[in-house]
């Protein structure tokens, strides 16, 4: 199972929201770019980018860090937030973005998923599925879509999608444990491979992650404030 360290950039700064509320931010660094270089040094394989400023505003906001940083690290970039439009998706692969992640264009532009699959591989893109009490949340996560996590994902099946995120946003931030309950039917659900994020605290929650059968699992807080000691991860996670 692949471990992957997240970076949300808020106002050019390293940031962890709480359940994804703007008005609840824990200021890490405001060198994203040396953070990043940190988590590769550790032995991170890939990184987990977020431009939390492009996902309020709808449109790129911090896209100019993001490159640098993906220009810093020799490792591949995943990047998401304010990703809504072709030119966009077009602009960060040609940026050397190895995968951009959308949300809420999955919710009102899945042609966006065909067309990227069609012209970058199925390996570009990744739908992020942020949701709250089983339903998608939008628009940074401000807004609900009204949409069930089972109804997207019944709408994006057919793009050509291989794999997807999905976040509870009830646990993000909160180091509360995964909502395993949610994951597991999600999985039994869905042909497509899942990264999952929101509440992992331990090596042992990345354990369970990797019983249950998800690829991936993206970690913030836990890292930034040592419950987890990413090092010691790589070491323990295969």
């Amino acid at each position: 199972m692949e471990v992957i360290p997240a970076i949300d950039i808020l106002d050019g700064k390293c940031v962890r929201l709480f359940q994804g509320d703007y008005d609840k931010e824990t200021v890490f660094s405001d060198y994203p770019i040396d953070i990043a270089k940190r988590w590769e040094s550790y032995g991170a394989q890939r990184l987990h980018l977020i431009d939390l400023d492009g996902a309020k505003n709808g449109k790129p906001i911090n896209q100019s860090t993001i490159v640098e940083i993906s220009q810093s690290v020799d490792i591949p970039i995943q990047v998401g937030g304010g990703i809504r439009d072709f030119r966009t998706v077009e602009k960060y692969i040609q940026d050397g973005i190895d995968r951009v992640i959308v949300g809420t264009a999955a919710v009102r532009d899945p042609d966006l998923i065909s067309k990227t699959i069609e012209i970058f591989g199925e390996e570009s893109v990744m739908v992020s599925i942020d949701a709250k009490d089983g339903v998608v949340a939008v628009d940074g996560w401000i807004k609900s879509s009204k949409i069930s996590v089972f109804d997207l994902m019944d709408d994006i099946v057919d793009t050509g999608l291989k794999r997807f995120m999905y976040t509870d946003i009830s646990r993000d931030g909160t180091l509360s444990e995964p909502n395993y309950g949610s994951i597991r039917d999600i999985l039994e659900y869905s042909p497509m491979k899942m990264l999952a994020a929101g509440g992992i605290s331990s090596i042992d929650d990345l354990n369970k992650l990797k019983i249950i059968g998800v690829e991936g699992a993206i970690v913030g807080r836990a890292i930034y404030t040592g419950d987890i000691v990413l090092s010691e991860v790589f070491d323990t996670i295969k």
